[in-house]
């Protein structure tokens, strides 16, 4: 059987050993995985997605395509389904609903989550372990999002390639011999390939607006102190932003809202 290589369109035949192969699903539920952020959301509330559904849906493109990416550190897929169910149960009692209510999202790893290590992509930190949510986790939790893990990165957030040497290089899905960019490169090639309906990220020097153009997707690096940094592992205070990766730039200024 041929290679295949991610298209916009589709996949098309290409020569090319493991590293050009597709990371485009053939498979039930691929298309629920790659709703966008306002679509999902909005279906989510009209009670004609399950949570569950679209949680487990990106879960099983993860499991097809994830190490060919190796967009993500850290998969927390149990807790992710345990989170999805309860968003379930709250639409069922018509709880209040936030706006991204059961929408599965992944964070770069330099955000802080309690009692979860957030490294950095370094092993310098690979025994830390927060005990408090950065202020924008609190935010998406408050917003109803299922967060699925950590998102690979260029060490310490310092470098634009994503050649990271403790967790492996973030390929990019268009061409898994080129690289996705960085620093924030797992969160770029994540929503690309729909390993995520939407990612945060960092910039302090193009760590957000580089892997969004290399991987096709849109990057949104807000004004300086519009979104807080608590929580977020610094590079450099004066310079530091934090922002969202999406598939639209609708789904950016949701995001934006969510954050700020």
């Amino acid at each position: 059987e041929p290679a295949l290589v991610f298209h916009p369109g589709g996949s098309v035949p290409a020569s090319g050993g493991p590293r050009a192969t597709s990371v485009r699903p053939h498979r039930a539920g691929g298309e629920i995985a790659e709703l966008s952020v306002t679509s999902a959301a909005g279906l989510i509330h009209r009670k004609e997605l399950s949570p569950v559904e679209l949680v487990r849906a990106v879960l099983d493109r993860i499991d097809a395509y994830g190490k060919r990416v190796n967009a993500y550190i850290a998969l927390h897929a149990e807790e992710a389904i345990q989170a999805a169910r309860r968003a379930e149960d709250a639409l069922v009692h018509r709880d209040p609903l936030g706006p991204l209510h059961g929408v599965p999202l992944a964070v770069k790893d330099l955000f802080c989550e309690a009692g979860l290590p957030t490294t950095a992509g370094s092993r310098v930190l690979q025994d830390f372990v927060p005990r408090e949510d950065a202020t924008v986790i609190r935010r998406l939790r408050e917003a109803g999002a299922v967060l699925l893990g950590r998102l690979n990165l260029h060490e310490l957030a310092y470098g634009v390639t994503n050649e990271n040497p403790h967790f492996g290089p973030v390929r990019n899905p268009w061409n898994l011999s080129r690289i996705a960019g960085g620093s924030s490169g797992g969160s770029a090639a994540a929503v690309a390939v729909s390993l995520c309906l939407a990612s945060l990220g960092t910039d302090t020097g193009g760590s957000i607006r580089i892997p969004a153009a290399c991987c096709g997707v849109v990057g949104l690096k807000p004004t300086y102190g519009r979104v807080s940094r608590h929580g977020v592992l610094p590079l450099a205070w004066s310079l530091d932003h934090v922002g969202p990766i999406t598939k639209s730039v609708e789904d950016a200024a949701l995001l934006l809202q969510v954050l700020r």
